[in-house]
């Protein structure tokens, strides 16, 4: 399956027909079809080009083994192979830096129509940060640690608005996230999820789906042809499509955690854990700032 993440779609991250789950054994007759039997499929499939065709690694000498057990593989242990505690050091690096961002932000900017100005241009830079980094061959940590900051310094603005008026938000916004992460994290581990090709393109294509919708409804209220915000109201409706979005970051979550997984089997360099951590900030951006108005939404009807 090419991953529908665009931070790992152009490297080739791939696993068909795999339970997800950090290292859970493979359902009855996954041997059959694993594509791990006959060794690496970056070097088998003529169809598939391995990102890293040039690594020693790029076979996987644990096949014959795999292929006989019927086990999942476990990458050979070496010094520049990407693994769990590196996509865990740099995320925390990552989300440290969007934390300090937002830290520095809320003390120092106070609420105004100024800082809502400096709160949107920073947004603007770490997107246009976000999607250079999306489309280079290779991880830059400047560019994903400019972004951390800049994405941190729009949150801390928008998020001491939302404190100024509700009270409290913020804090329930990052417990509320923090849950929706553990959750997904503990289905996705459970192998309650299946993250097969299916699942990623039906998801893809109700997030593009979503995504173009807000983006309507946000001209029609800018040009004033929706009153109240449209879809994205405090009210009934506007929680509704709160959920939706969380919903849609959770599955963006397990898509990151299948990523993950594949990157650390197939042996992806050190520095693709940059990656990783790129890809799951975005992917908690996206939830926190949804769980901000969702909070928000229920503390209004209270």
């Amino acid at each position: 399956m090419r991953s529908s993440n665009p931070v790992f779609s152009r490297r080739g991250f791939s696993r068909d027909n795999g339970y997800a789950g950090f290292n859970t054994a493979p359902q009855a007759g996954y041997a059959q079809g694993n594509p791990y039997a006959q060794g690496n499929p970056f070097a088998q499939n003529p169809q598939t080009q391995n990102p890293y065709g040039q690594n020693p690694y790029g076979q996987n000498p644990y096949a014959p083994q795999d292929a006989q057990h019927g086990t999942v593989p476990q990458a050979p242990a070496t010094t520049d192979r990407m693994t769990m505690d590196d996509v865990v050091v740099r995320t925390a690096i990552t989300l440290g830096t969007v934390a300090v961002g937002a830290v520095v932000a809320w003390a120092v900017l106070p609420v105004s129509n100024t800082s809502f100005g400096l709160a949107f241009g920073a947004a603007i830079i770490a997107m246009v940060l976000a999607l250079v980094q999306s489309f280079k061959r290779t991880p830059v940590p400047a560019l994903i640690l400019g972004y951390a900051a800049f994405e941190g310094v729009f949150l801390g603005v928008i998020s001491e608005m939302y404190n100024s008026r509700w009270s409290g938000a913020p804090f329930q916004a990052v417990l509320g996230t923090m849950a929706v992460s553990a959750a997904t994290l503990l289905v996705y581990k459970a192998g309650w999820i299946r993250v097969t090709a299916r699942y990623a393109r039906i998801g893809m294509a109700i997030a593009i789906a979503f995504v173009l919708v807000m983006a309507v409804n946000l001209l029609l209220v800018a040009f004033g042809a929706a009153d109240g915000g449209g879809l994205r109201s405090f009210g009934p409706l506007g929680a509704l499509v709160g959920i939706l979005a969380i919903l849609i970051g959770a599955f963006f979550l397990t898509l990151d955690f299948k990523q993950i997984e594949d990157g650390i089997a197939y042996g992806a360099p050190r520095n693709e854990s940059w990656l990783a951590a790129f890809g799951l900030t975005l992917t908690l951006v996206w939830i926190y700032v949804e769980m901000l108005r969702l909070v928000a939404i229920f503390t209004n009807n209270d």
